[in-house]
């Protein structure tokens, strides 16, 4: 089962997001070649969930209105 797919994570830059592994941005594990894959969130804004559709089973976070 994949891990669920954080809407916006405190530290985004440290991750790679290509894959289900997210791996530190310093250690990718996928052998890609590449440099890591960015968040969404880091490329289109916090509330980049809202345009278009991404697919995500979407459930609101526990203390945060909506």
């Amino acid at each position: 089962m994949a891990k669920k797919f954080p809407l916006n994570p405190p530290h985004p830059e440290r991750i790679c997001w290509g894959c289900d592994k997210y791996c530190a941005a310093d250690a990718l594990a996928c052998g890609n070649g590449s440099g890591r894959t960015l968040h969404p969130a880091e490329m289109i804004g916090e509330d980049w969930y809202t345009f278009g559709d991404w697919g995500l089973d979407l459930e609101p976070e526990p203390g945060k209105p909506e």
